[in-house]
């Protein structure tokens, strides 16, 4: 039985209660269904880890340091309209640049 939606806003207590004891609702604005309230399913209990062991992995090198050639990418200069920039780092980017130097 689809519910308008001024009605849906001044009842939403009650349809929330109908909704609670299994009834579906269906919200219209101007005579056409936008929205459905539905109950929510149980969840299906606890989540049990280690499902998924065989299909992730990372690799050896992980957590190696970059190449200089990648790190330039990130902290390269750049040309805009025919001038040179250079981009404007944060203490904390260029703290980072300065951690990466010193491995």
């Amino acid at each position: 039985m689809p519910v308008n939606v001024y009605e849906a806003k001044t009842h939403l207590s009650r349809l929330l209660r109908r909704v609670q004891n299994g009834e579906e609702i269906v919200i219209a604005a101007a005579g056409r269904p936008i929205a459905r309230l539905v109950p929510v399913s149980p969840e299906a209990g606890p989540r049990v880890l280690g499902g998924d062991e065989d299909l992730v992995w990372a690799a050896p090198d992980f957590n190696a340091p970059l190449p200089d050639a990648i790190i330039d990418a990130f902290y390269a200069t750049r040309e805009v309209r025919g001038k040179t920039r250079r981009r404007v780092r944060s203490s904390r980017t260029a703290r980072s640049r300065r951690n990466l130097e010193r491995r």
